[in-house]
């Protein structure tokens, strides 16, 4: 992903632009102009955060150890960047667990710079249409890594990558969409994380996804880096208000203050090509988080604590029915 910082002087905006999320220091490329606005168009949503009405008591059913145990699993496999042994066997890997939990499955593959992309969807239930995405490739360089002997490195990806993952495959074994009405999928979504090597772009995967839905969901929420064991998720700027508002209420009503209704980045992910359908979409992510793109980005950065926060939030909105 890629961002840009957004601060309020009086009644003007100035608009800092950054490229490839990378921390102070660091040489960056060009930022997109897609992103140049301070005011980006997003679509809107009709009802509030106080939609969120539960038909009965909610007990979270999610568990951040079984969570954290999925993360574990993707980490013998580095790297995972698009077309390696590793990123064959993490998908291989999902579809499996995917099976187990009893989703419906569907492989998405699409070519891109001479790879066969693939994206896996898995889905349940009926009515509107929930998407939950996450990427699940690594960034095959660690380009910001303090260390320039270990730029060409590839990143371990345990909050990048294997966190939101995680979520999503526990997620996919508590989550029964049948019980409150809607048509859940779960994207896990290729080529998102090699943007500015080589030539490759950011989001790929859910650039096609967006660009290709057979239907048509009423909104789309991306959960990445959400592992980290400093978890602070704050508002992203491009999201659409009144979605990300829903979200940022199913963590408050747990007393999850680790959601901060507060903008703070505005980020290039993969919620952007779903905006840019206008579709209502938003982007759960912590980006404060220094091992970003480097070595470091290691198990011993993320936690079950932090899996479960993000996941129970998820779990907690699905069964809500979501904003619609």
């Amino acid at each position: 992903m890629q961002w840009y910082i957004m601060r309020r002087l009086g009644c003007s905006f100035v608009l800092v632009l950054l490229a490839a999320c990378g921390p102070a220091g660091v040489s960056r490329s060009p930022f997109p102009a897609v992103l140049a606005s301070a005011t980006p168009q997003v679509p809107t949503l009709t009802q509030s955060p106080e939609s969120l009405v539960l038909k009965t008591p909610f007990t979270p059913l999610f568990d951040g150890v079984r969570a954290m145990q999925v993360a574990a699993t993707q980490m013998q496999w580095v790297p995972r960047d698009t077309g390696s042994p590793g990123w064959q066997h993490t998908g291989d890997y999902i579809i499996r667990q995917l099976r187990q939990s009893g989703w419906q499955i569907t492989e998405q593959r699409f070519p891109y710079r001479g790879i066969t992309c693939r994206n896996i969807l898995a889905q349940r239930g009926s009515g509107p249409l929930l998407l939950l995405g996450a990427h699940y490739d690594s960034r095959r360089q660690a380009d910001h890594d303090p260390d320039p002997n270990k730029q060409h490195e590839p990143v371990p990806a345990a909050n990048d990558g294997a966190s939101g993952v995680a979520v999503l495959l526990e997620l996919a074994r508590v989550v029964r969409p049948e019980a409150f009405g809607r048509t859940v999928q779960l994207a896990f979504l290729d080529a998102e994380d090699d943007g500015d090597l080589d030539g490759w772009e950011w989001t790929v995967g859910s650039n096609y996804l967006a660009t290709h839905l057979a239907v048509r969901p009423v909104a789309v929420v991306i959960l990445d880096m959400i592992g980290d064991t400093n978890l602070d998720v704050y508002y992203e700027s491009n999201s659409t208000p009144a979605l990300r508002e829903s979200v940022w209420a199913a963590a408050a009503r747990q007393g999850f203050t680790q959601f901060i209704p507060r903008e703070k980045y505005g980020m290039l992910d993969d919620h952007s090509p779903f905006l840019a359908q206008g579709i209502p979409a938003v982007d759960v992510i912590d980006f404060d988080y220094p091992p970003w793109h480097t070595t470091g980005d290691t198990l011993d950065k993320i936690s079950a604590t932090s899996l479960a926060i993000v996941g129970q939030t998820m779990e907690l909105w699905l069964n809500s029915g979501g904003v619609l």
